[in-house]
């Protein structure tokens, strides 16, 4: 079955953090930072969302200040190259900054939950997309909390409803809107909700709203693999896969070469007689 609309996008990451659970450090300095998004592109990346604040439960705060500070020469030199920029971020300051630069999506881990990020949001130029993101953790960062499946398609339904709702009277038309189903510790410190998510995925289209899927390397695919973070590609890989296959629109990965490959392999696979 190939994957729906014929083709998913892919968001490559690149995380300008110290302390990222899977590549903390590695892409700190700017001019690593450029080199790993080239990378990507080349690989076959059609956004490149860069982070300079990890979301794990035990990352340390980043100010705003420092946030903009990481992000600008690597936002600049992208932009500069012609890519497609996301920035990972739940701070109106660093979202203003950042659409002042020009990049073309914003993506909030809280959802622009908070009146002012919804604020940003509706004041962003009108070529601006925004992944909206679900979470169950009370802050933006994720938490180690137990929560179960059970309910967790109500909420998902209930939270992009509300959002959309609140997106449209801000002004925002759902167009310019992705919507992403959380995954890993936002969802639950154990591996059930996520993959209730990825199970059920189809059912969360009933909002006309395109779908962002983000597992790469989480903690559950750690749990169901028993593979630690750097052994986790042949997991993420097959998650992705499935991901694609049943209404995401866009992965937002690590490995942008290795899901290029899969789906080029799925499609062909699907094509032959």
């Amino acid at each position: 079955m190939l994957p729906r609309r014929g083709m998913v996008s892919i968001f490559g990451i690149v995380n300008v953090t110290r302390d990222s659970f899977s590549d903390g450090g590695r892409f700190l300095e700017p001019a690593a930072a450029l080199a790993q998004a080239e990378r990507l592109l080349t690989d076959g990346a059609d956004v490149i969302d860069v982070g300079a604040e990890s979301t794990h439960p035990d990352a340390e705060d980043v100010d705003e200040d420092a946030e903009i500070r990481r992000l600008t020469p690597v936002v600049q030199g992208l932009l500069a190259r012609g890519a497609n920029v996301s920035v990972d971020t739940c701070k109106p300051a660093v979202m203003a900054a950042m659409t002042a630069l020009g990049v073309h999506w914003l993506n909030d881990v809280h959802g622009f939950r908070t009146p002012a990020a919804l604020a940003t949001a509706a004041a962003a130029p009108p070529h601006v997309r925004f992944v909206v993101m679900h979470s169950r953790s009370a802050a933006a960062r994720a938490e180690r909390r137990a929560h179960g499946a059970g309910t967790l398609l109500a909420e998902l339904h209930a939270f992009f409803a509300e959002r959309l709702a609140a997106f449209r009277a801000a002004g925002v038309a759902p167009e310019r809107l992705a919507f992403d189903p959380g995954m890993g510790f936002f969802l639950g410190s154990g591996a059930q909700p996520s993959l209730t998510v990825l199970r059920h995925l189809d059912e969360l289209r009933r909002f006309a709203v395109p779908l962002l899927v983000s597992v790469s390397r989480k903690s559950f695919l750690g749990e169901v693999t028993g593979r630690p973070v750097a052994e986790r590609g042949p997991g993420t890989l097959a998650a992705e896969l499935w991901a694609a296959r049943h209404g995401a629109d866009f992965v937002r990965t690590h490995d942008v070469a290795a899901l290029r490959a899969g789906i080029a392999v799925e499609r062909a696979i699907a094509a032959a007689p």
